[in-house]
């Protein structure tokens, strides 16, 4: 019996995916990473400095260079490519928009044309528009496109939740929802500590958040780490190989990814950062939660601003 390989592609070797393709090996993920980029140099460089690293791995792993007809078996297909330095004009994610369209309208009809079937992790901001717009090009059934979404800004939320009251982060739930972008917003209604609502803490002042002080943090953690290095890499790089396993070990675990809704929250036909049970599958399901009018308003918002940044980008398209 032949056993089958989990094989990843990687798209884009900057800081991000370089890190992912990293994170591959090091927590067992992969047992083949493909590299493929535009810059044919970056490729060679960087799976050579992988290979290099392959002996002081715990876990076998192979990296090789791929071109975009190379990836037609990889089972999940990560996608990292962008220019970063689009940032340094501004705090939005929506400045990396113009040329992140163009390039996924590009490539991934290149890759859809080998035959792949599998699954699509997208990193690539603005991350609910381009999620969208691999899943509109590559013509996958959309619950298997995902990205990343909110998940590393619930990562900043709950570190903050975890630094003030002592608790290790398995401790509690907490989430961003809506936009990975300056939209998003904290679902208080839906913290919980083992099942205890924050509400039931209200005599606590352990418990007693400065909730616009949290949410403005994780909505602004990503600039923090950006101001510093011009880029940001292990967190997002983390979470998105922590997606991938979720996927390739069908672990049927509940995270914040930008998933697409299907009347989920009232919206339809949209990616939005959302709990969903991630598995083999992709996106098999979409956890709804009663939310309050005040956040299910900002919920909305959000949607609108990503149908509008999804309007933006065809328009860029047409005029290409």
């Amino acid at each position: 019996m032949k056993i089958k390989k989990r094989i990843v592609g990687v798209v884009g070797v900057g800081h991000v995916g370089a890190h992912v393709a990293f994170n591959l090996g090091m927590m067992g993920i992969a047992d083949e990473v493909r590299i493929c980029d535009v810059k044919e140099q970056k490729v060679i460089s960087e799976v050579q400095d992988l290979n290099d690293a392959v002996s002081y791995m715990p876990n076998h792993v192979i990296y090789v260079a791929s071109d975009y007809a190379g990836l037609k078996d990889c089972d999940v297909i990560v996608n990292a490519s962008g220019d970063i330095s689009l940032l340094t004009k501004g705090n939005t994610r929506d400045l990396e928009l113009a040329n992140s369209v163009k390039q996924v309208a590009d490539f991934v009809p290149k890759i859809m044309a080998g035959g792949f079937q599998g699954i699509f992790v997208n990193i690539t901001n603005p991350c609910d528009v381009i999620s969208n717009l691999i899943a509109e090009t590559s013509g996958l059934p959309r619950q298997r496109v995902v990205g990343t979404g909110t998940l590393l800004d619930s990562s900043r939320l709950i570190h903050s939740i975890s630094a003030q009251t002592g608790l290790d982060a398995r401790g509690f739930t907490a989430f961003m929802l809506g936009e990975h972008g300056n939209a998003q917003f904290v679902a208080w209604s839906c913290v919980s500590f083992y099942g205890k609502p924050l509400a039931d803490f209200s005599g606590d002042a352990t418990f007693r958040f400065d909730k616009e002080d949290l949410q403005r943090r994780a909505i602004d953690g990503g600039w923090v780490t950006f101001r510093g290095k011009q880029c940001t890499e292990y967190g997002i790089a983390s979470a998105g190989a922590t997606l991938v396993r979720t996927i390739l070990h069908d672990e049927k675990r509940i995270i914040p990814v930008s998933a697409p809704l299907r009347g989920e929250y009232g919206q339809q036909d949209i990616y939005c950062g959302v709990p969903a049970v991630i598995g083999a599958d992709g996106v098999e399901r979409v956890i709804e939660y009663k939310l309050p009018p005040e956040e299910a308003a900002e919920f909305a918002r959000c949607c609108d601003t990503i149908r509008a940044n999804i309007a933006k980008g065809n328009e860029i398209l047409h005029k290409k």
